[in-house]
């Protein structure tokens, strides 16, 4: 059914009345004379003491509102860049902001120096001053990374080599994968060279004929480069594990569980919870693989949907109002935020050429205001990547009224409140008498497999990525041994949910998260995501609306502490127990149950 161009457009006049008029001008031109203030001060003063307390507290306010601003012109001219791609004054204005950030990140490197050796005492009562009280958590966080540091020589030159060296092996993946084509043979029997940025759609088509021939296909070139893939790897890995020992680093999760806030216990008992409960997991892709008449599914497929005609494409108007109603029914807070939020016009969703794809939320903590991106072309998923979005700008709502550096949230929490907006609508959509079974089922489909995805194939990641870590520190990995470790991964968590033979021994070539030389042990945190928004929802549903302000100060704290704390603080809840994972992975159980039912109904299973 074709629909008539839809959505809307959003106002960013809050930001700036016009873009480069002359407030942003002015914006910019005192930001970067502050900018180059603060790093001139931070070079010339010596490391925190009493003696220089005073001056330290002035340059670290200054330095938290000079990066309120820089986040703010950011974030304004990243929706401007998104919703106007074909524009170049745009893309050209970010890369002149990117050299702006960079000579801000110069005052980190002072920063780092100051605290690195700050006797504790004087620490303890620096974090204690009323200006900078509220923001303890982020202090201690900086002190702990400048105690992970080397030598400012030794430091400086790792920073140089990085460039040519440790980047280089990211960039080189990036460009090689980037280039890469592969032999499409398609069902009927055409044959066509395609770009490998085509290669993850066709995998998950419907239709698994397709699906087959491009995972085929694909793999063929991968192979082929597939020695300069494990140089890189090797070197990545290699590089973190040196720069590891040098800056007293004793274990390679260390890095990553700093930086996601939380504890290898924690990561331990969530992963505990994960093994104790891969069956009712596991039994998703088997339901799904008796609907298509098979016993399981193949690695590649598992993210494609059931061969499920969506016939129903919504207006904006009728998408727009089944998110608020979801949420104003059960949150009605939420949903007068959301009521606001498009009364405001704080949202782009119109359809129409020009404009980046994708979906996201972002905000300016100098006006309290958050903007969200998408382009609703009318499918259901569109609603879902509505409440999605939604979610991630409450979280910014109620985080509006405090400083900058309690706002800075690690990427374990960041998932929390966007899940649970689609939890929110969920519910919503399944209560619904308006929506048809068929619409029910697609949403059930797609929820199911994102969990079995987020589940299983994001835990053969975590521990392919720690098998390698472990061999890679007793010397280089070969190709054929990383296609070994891949495969051990996969038939270990996905068990006979995986077909013989349905291993994908080149995941670890193919899946750039691996290459990111700026972070290591990358997918983790989406399993930590969506396991504690269900956990939280599940909790929800459980008690009612007296568990909303729970959930509201959880989401205020997870800038100012670790998981951890945020948890035991808001939910009086210990993360670091398997069982408190456990409860979402149970949680599934009824929507399976639902989801064999409705494709019972709608005689979909064979």
């Amino acid at each position: 059914m074709a629909i008539k161009k839809q959505g809307v457009q959003w106002d960013l006049t809050s930001y700036f009345p016009a873009f480069n008029g002359p407030e942003m001008l002015k914006f910019k031109t005192k930001l970067a004379a502050d900018i180059a203030a603060i790093q001139k001060k931070a070079a010339a003063l010596a490391p925190l003491s009493a003696r220089t307390a005073n001056d330290w507290e002035k340059l670290l306010l200054a330095a938290e509102n000079a990066e309120t601003r820089l986040g703010h012109i950011f974030s304004y001219v990243g929706c401007l860049s998104a919703a106007h791609a074909d524009k170049d004054e745009y893309s050209a204005e970010e890369a002149k902001l990117s050299m702006m950030a960079a000579e801000y990140s110069k005052f980190s490197v002072d920063m780092l120096r100051a605290f690195k050796d700050v006797p504790e005492k004087v620490f303890a009562a620096f974090i204690k001053r009323e200006k900078l009280k509220d923001a303890a958590y982020s202090l201690k966080r900086v002190r702990e990374t400048a105690r992970r540091t080397m030598s400012p020589a030794e430091e400086k030159l790792a920073a140089d080599l990085s460039v040519d060296g440790f980047q280089s092996w990211d960039r080189l993946y990036n460009k090689i994968s980037s280039k890469l084509t592969f032999e499409m043979r398609w069902p009927d029997g055409k044959v066509e060279t395609l770009p490998i940025s085509r290669w993850r759609a066709l995998m998950g088509d419907a239709d698994r004929k397709v699906g087959r021939a491009a995972f085929e296909g694909g793999n063929k070139a991968w192979a082929g480069i597939e020695d300069t893939c494990a140089a890189a790897l090797n070197a990545l890995a290699g590089t973190r594990l040196t720069l590891y020992k040098k800056r007293g680093i004793k274990h390679f999760l260390d890095q990553s569980l700093f930086g996601a806030g939380i504890k290898r216990t924690t990561l331990d008992a969530m992963y505990k919870a994960v093994e104790r409960n891969l069956e009712p997991v596991r039994e998703i892709l088997r339901v799904k693989a008796a609907a298509m008449g098979r016993k399981g599914i193949a690695f590649y497929e598992r993210e494609a949907p059931l061969p499920l005609k969506d016939s129903k494409l919504y207006t904006w108007e009728e998408g727009s109002a089944k998110v608020e109603g979801a949420f104003s029914r059960v949150y009605p807070a939420l949903g007068a935020y959301y009521k606001d939020f498009t009364a405001k016009r704080w949202l782009e969703s119109e359809a129409r050429g020009g404009k980046r794809p994708g979906a996201f939320c972002t905000g300016s903590h100098l006006t309290g205001e958050n903007r969200v991106y998408m382009t609703f072309n009318g499918t259901l998923g569109d609603v879902n990547t509505l409440a999605h979005e939604m979610g991630h700008a409450w979280h910014g709502q109620l985080m509006r009224d405090m400083r900058s550096w309690a706002t800075e949230y690690p990427m374990t929490l960041a998932e929390t409140a966007s899940i649970f907006g689609e939890h929110l609508l969920s519910e919503g959509i399944q209560g619904d008498p308006g929506v048809p079974e068929a619409q029910k089922l697609i949403m059930l489909d797609e929820y199911l497999s994102g969990a079995a995805v987020t589940i299983l194939d994001i835990t053969v990641r975590f521990r392919f990525e720690k098998a390698f870590h472990e061999e890679r520190q007793k010397g280089e990995v070969s190709a054929a041994r990383l296609k070994e470790l891949m495969v051990a991964a996969q038939k270990e968590v996905f068990g006979d949910a995986l077909e013989p033979g349905g291993e994908d021994p080149l995941f670890w070539a193919s899946k750039m998260h691996f290459y990111i030389s700026g972070v290591s042990f990358y997918n983790y945190p989406y399993t930590f995501g969506f396991l504690m928004a269900a956990t939280l929802f599940t909790k929800f549903k459980a008690e009612g609306p007296s568990f909303l302000p729970k959930y509201e100060a959880f989401l205020r704290l997870s800038g100012s502490d670790t998981a951890e704390g945020v948890a035991r603080r808001s939910l009086k809840a210990d993360i670091g127990k398997p069982e408190f994972w456990e409860t979402a992975i149970k949680g599934l159980a009824p929507q399976l149950a639902r989801y064999r039912k409705l494709l019972a109904e709608l005689k979909v299973a064979a």
